[in-house]
């Protein structure tokens, strides 16, 4: 039994940062060794032994990882401790912080309760499809507990204090209320709302809601609320060591995922102290905010620059490929254009071997045919009666003389003419002109005597088109 009342006596020091260990025992043993009420009627309690041993404002706290959301805060000043109150003040605030303490903590796991249950059957719904649409007002699929309760506490100081009077408290949770203050370069400005607390009333109506400060708070820090009756809010309440209420903290996050105090405003506070204090800690943190905001402007301006010389360089890149695309497409084209031009050129060639072949065989044919004309023709026959003398002129001026026998028809005209080098064409015809007189083919079989050119004929070549 003396290890667990030790056991319950230390973690009640923990939880409510009340040194004096005779003072806990008795508080414990006046509420049978229930921790939740006692720790509850501590909170809860304006009078708290522990509500007289702590300062309006602290020093900065040495800082504490994120994850864990811890702080650790100096004990207070000699000079400012006060004389514990003895068993009277236990029996004289017992039985209503007892039953409003246990009330707070049952209504608490309730909605906690309640809370994972409306979880689960909604997560079930929505695996089923029977779950409604996103955007249909069921907060309970949209955010996660910690949002939630931020959510519902900025719902019910709005109920209770009027919309839009007030900071402009975020509904998030504590984490991302502190990731969005270092985001905007600001300080985190941390109410913890107590409901029972007497003074609960007059400080939220006459100082947080005043417009000097709620403005203040609004252009320089990023405001974060939570009831300690919630689960977040009641973790923050142990972490921040609040042990008097009204309760207000600034903190900000610190370098590796830790989180350092600068100061604690505990119990009432007129407007005007309200905003002398958080301008002296704004001034003291303005060098780290302004050097953070600069080194973060740095950071930006180096990243877009690293991303401009990026984007520079593959736009250079793909100029240099596109030019290398359009060389080779160039290179391709005048390669395309050489081999057509070769295979012209082997065309040109090839026609021109076959012309010149073709011509070779049709001088070679003709010179054949002029030889057979020739030998056909015979000797030519000496002058007589009986010969015929005939001249032939061509187109190009040139005239042939030859004597033939009167008896060879006209044919053989025609086989002198085509074995003569002067003579190429092949379709021709010999005219007379006066009479003019076309011996054609009607007429090659007539003798020279019989077509009239008998003793001596003048005819023409008329080349035929």
């Amino acid at each position: 039994m003396a290890e667990t009342v030790d056991d319950k006596v230390s973690y009640f020091q923990a939880v409510t940062g009340i040194s004096d260990a005779d003072l806990c025992t008795e508080i414990l043993a006046a509420h049978n060794w229930d921790l939740q009420l006692a720790v509850s009627s501590i909170t809860a309690n304006p009078s708290s032994p522990s509500a007289s041993a702590s300062t309006s404002s602290r020093d900065p706290a040495p800082s504490a990882p994120l994850a864990d959301v811890e702080f650790v805060a100096p004990p207070p000043p000699p000079q400012q401790q006060q004389q514990q109150p003895g068993i009277a003040w236990k029996l004289v605030t017992l039985p209503f912080y007892v039953v409003s303490g246990g009330v707070g903590l049952v209504a608490g796991t309730f909605r906690l309760g309640a809370w994972v249950a409306g979880g689960v059957l909604s997560r079930s719904l929505s695996i089923l499809g029977l779950a409604g649409q996103p955007g249909g007002g069921d907060r309970l699929l949209e955010l996660p507990p910690s949002a939630a309760e931020a959510a519902d506490f900025v719902a019910e100081f709005e109920r209770e204090f009027g919309a839009g009077r007030g900071p402009r408290f975020v509904a998030e949770g504590f984490a991302d209320a502190l990731q969005r203050a270092q985001r905007e370069f600001k300080l985190l400005f941390v109410y913890l709302h107590s409901p029972d607390h007497p003074d609960t009333p007059a400080f939220c109506g006459g100082c947080l809601c005043a417009e000097p400060v709620a403005a203040f708070i609004d252009e320089n820090f990023v405001a974060w609320g939570g009831s300690i009756r919630r689960t977040e809010g009641f973790k923050m309440s142990n972490s921040l060591n609040a042990s008097r209420f009204p309760f207000c903290a600034v903190v900000m996050a610190s370098t590796n995922q830790r989180i350092m105090l600068l100061q604690q405003v505990e119990g009432p506070k007129t407007p005007e102290e309200m905003i002398t204090i958080l301008q002296r800690v704004v001034e003291e943190c303005a060098t780290s905010l302004v050097a953070a905001r600069i080194e973060a402007e740095e950071r930006l301006n180096n990243q877009r620059l690293r991303e401009e010389q990026d984007a520079a360089y593959r736009a250079a890149l793909e100029a240099d490929q596109a030019r290398e695309r359009e060389r080779v497409e160039e290179l391709e084209r005048l390669e395309r254009e050489a081999a057509e031009a070769e295979r012209k050129r082997k065309e040109e060639e090839e026609a021109i071997a076959r012309a010149a072949q073709e011509a070779a065989e049709k001088e070679a044919a003709l010179a054949r045919r002029r030889q057979e004309k020739a030998m056909a023709l015979g000797d030519e026959p000496e002058k007589g009666p009986g010969v015929t003398r005939v001249l032939i002129r061509f187109p190009t001026g040139e005239r042939k003389e030859r004597r033939f026998h009167s008896s060879a028809t006209i044919t053989s005209l025609y086989d002198y003419v085509d074995s003569l080098d002067c003579m190429t064409a092949e379709k021709y015809s010999l005219v007379s002109n006066f009479p003019r007189v076309m011996y054609g083919p009607e007429k090659h079989s007539l003798t020279l005597e019989e077509a009239g050119l008998h003793p001596q004929a003048s005819l023409f070549v008329e080349i035929e088109q």
